[in-house]
């Protein structure tokens, strides 16, 4: 059974600090590449960061960019974001996204919510 499990949202102070995590289970972690959405209210899912299956390359939103950091641990089956410099306009549902063109596979966790505000 395939899993993407998101911990680490909630609330973060403008200018601070928040890190996201995703537990992968259930499917062969090094054969995807691993991103992060995120949706708030009224908008569109957007995507936030990408990092390939070996972590060696990795993109990110104009919005996001110098502020934001994706990794992963694939010994751990586990994928980060780290995000600083918080802005309310990052305030939106987190996602982990898990994708492998052979296939046309793709996988997509519950979400959590990170809200920024004073």
């Amino acid at each position: 059974q395939v899993q993407l499990v998101e911990s680490g949202g909630g609330l973060g102070q403008p200018g601070g600090s928040l890190r996201l995590s995703c537990a992968a289970s259930g499917f062969t972690f090094t054969r995807y590449f691993m991103s992060w959405y995120r949706q708030a209210p009224g908008k569109e899912r957007e995507l936030v960061a990408v990092i390939t299956s070996g972590g060696g390359s990795r993109n990110y939103a104009d919005s996001v960019k110098g502020r934001f950091t994706i990794s992963r641990d694939n010994a751990k089956n586990t994928l980060y974001l780290q995000m600083n410099s918080l802005k309310p306009e990052d305030t939106a549902v987190y996602y982990c996204n898990a994708y492998r063109g052979t296939g046309n596979m793709e996988y997509w966790g519950q979400g959590t919510q990170v809200t920024v505000s004073s």
